[in-house]
């Protein structure tokens, strides 16, 4: 399979694919699949502009507009990661991926899927430590503060990446690991870049959780971005490490100073086959005379037609045991680790034999569907050409049909319908809904226009909460949700949060809503101390 990787797309996507279009004429070879690593910019309309985290000058629609309204389509299937220049309310819609535009899918806040055999993972996002112990608490419209939180990684997402088993042939980040650059030619990247030298210095060049997750999943390649760079590097690994982490995966919040007494009480054996390599390529953004572009080919199964991407079943059961551990509040919270918390707590969730089979009877295909519908409308250049000059604000949260779909289909929460229902928001309505049997064949069910779409949360489901009785008697074990909020005290980046309007009544169609379980009840509201 021969793949095409970007660097920083920023939304150049025409002059992209006809750089691949160049590629092939010249090299007589058929591209079968492109990478992007970050800053997407996947903006549908004016309104997404307004989410991205950049100065006023910069916004700009680029051309992925045209890709979402069916203008063009994307000539090879293309799969990517966010940075931290992103439509972030679009991406949020979709937290464990799906299409953003017919042949260009989204790998959500982390996913791993298989094309034609190849198993690419990959986390989207950027590394801030005063946000990576936090939930994903943002929705939009965000504030000054959440429209950049909305992109930093979050300990959850690299957990999970953490119990996977097997091998990982390419993996995809926006940022760099930590210390990535001690395994390739430092000198000349000093040379390009001599800023670098301060963050190489202080160890802040890179993300520390990407450099666990490099000696954890050991993959065959990785590659990433961010920093408008080409830069290659060769990673040798201990081939014992890896099955270390498979054996006691932990969260990056246990205390690193004792697994590091550990590593010294339990040296590993010296290794008997070759030491694995990990192949290390960063890009940089797409402009001329720029290293932003790079085709390497790695074996596969055989393509006939168009490739073919499908689900990763390891992945599936990690989102599902430990659905448990999303968090939507804006406060610090702690992963289960082998050193910490009871000692019967689970802290290793790589799926064992019964939670593989349980999914594969869930999704009897693991063909990804492609159930790819236009929400909103798109970016008009006829009627908008004049848009910087144009006062526009930010939309409203919206639930995808996609997210819908594979939740329910999974058994598992939507993020960002978790955050809306704790901060007392009424869930979106569409004007259509997805209908799923308990077996899901990869298939897109059909629809029934004119119903609410609510994505289901499973957490209510998983924790037994009985639905409300029509009684007059009172149960003291059972609390009643504020009709209002306070917002919370936003970080120190601005002084005052915008205030948060008044939930109107629950809607029918979500008759569990009202009343939940004392004991659970910080799990559906944020606490006001925070």
């Amino acid at each position: 399979m021969k793949i095409a990787v970007e660097g920083c797309a920023h939304g150049e996507l025409e002059r992209i694919y006809d750089t691949i279009e160049g590629i092939e004429k010249e090299s007589g070879i058929k591209i079968d699949l492109l990478l992007c690593c970050g800053d997407f910019q996947s903006t549908r309309n004016l309104e997404d502009l307004q989410t991205m985290a950049v100065p006023k000058k910069y916004l700009d629609m680029c051309t992925f507009y045209k890709y979402y309204s069916g203008e063009k389509v994307a000539p090879v299937l293309t799969i990517f990661i966010g940075g931290n220049h992103e439509a972030s309310n679009y991406l949020q819609e979709l937290p464990y991926g799906g299409w953003v535009a017919p042949n260009i899918y989204y790998l959500g806040y982390a996913g791993v899927v298989n094309v034609n055999g190849v198993r690419i993972a990959g986390i989207s996002g950027i590394f801030k430590g005063h946000d990576f112990l936090r939930g994903h608490h943002e929705f939009p419209p965000y504030s000054e503060a959440t429209c950049r939180s909305v992109y930093h990684v979050r300990q959850l997402e690299v957990f999970r990446l953490k119990q996977l088993s097997g091998r990982v042939d390419i993996f995809l980040s926006h940022d760099w690991p930590t210390g990535i650059y001690e395994y390739g030619n430092k000198a000349q990247l000093l040379r390009r870049k001599p800023f670098f030298a301060a963050d190489m210095e202080s160890g802040q060049l890179g993300s520390r959780p990407l450099e666990e997750l490099l000696k954890a999943v050991q993959p065959a390649y990785w590659f990433a971005a961010h920093l408008h760079c080409k830069f290659a590097a060769l990673v040798p690994h201990n081939p014992c490490q890896k099955r270390k982490d498979d054996g006691a995966a932990s969260s990056s919040s246990s205390s690193s100073s004792e697994d590091e007494d550990d590593e010294k009480a339990a040296p590993t054996p010296p290794p008997s086959k070759p030491v694995p390599v990990t192949k290390f390529l960063a890009l940089d953004k797409c402009l001329p005379r720029r290293g932003f572009l790079q085709v390497v080919e790695i074996p596969s199964d055989p393509i006939e037609g168009n490739p073919r991407l499908q689900y990763d079943s390891e992945w599936l059961a990690i989102l599902h045991s430990t659905n448990h551990l999303v968090s939507v509040k804006e406060n610090y919270y702690y992963l289960p680790g082998k050193k910490a918390g009871a000692v019967t707590e689970r802290f290793n969730f790589t799926p064992t034999e019964e939670e593989l089979e349980a999914v594969t009877t869930k999704f009897q295909n693991l063909q990804v569907p492609e159930n790819f519908e236009r929400t909103v409308p798109a970016y008009d250049p006829e009627e908008q050409s004049n848009y910087k000059s144009m006062a526009v604000g930010q939309p409203k949260a919206h639930l995808n049909p996609q997210s819908n779909t594979f939740c329910a289909a999974l058994g598992i929460d939507d993020p960002l319908c978790l955050a809306m229902l704790a901060n007392g928001k009424d869930l979106p309505v569409a004007e259509s809904t997805v209908q799923l049997s308990k077996s899901y064949d990869g298939k897109m069910p059909e629809e029934d226009l004119g119903e609410p779409l609510i994505t289901p949360t499973k957490r209510k489901l998983n924790l037994s909460l009985p639905a409300p009785t029509s009684t007059d008697a009172i149960d003291e074990n059972v609390i009643d949700l504020p009709e209002d909020t306070v917002a919370e005290e936003e970080t120190e980046e601005i002084t005052e949060a915008p205030k948060v309007e008044e939930p109107a009544p629950v809607t029918a169609c979500s008759p569990n809503l009202k009343k939940l379980k004392r004991r659970n009840q910080n799990i559906y509201q944020a606490e006001e101390e925070d």
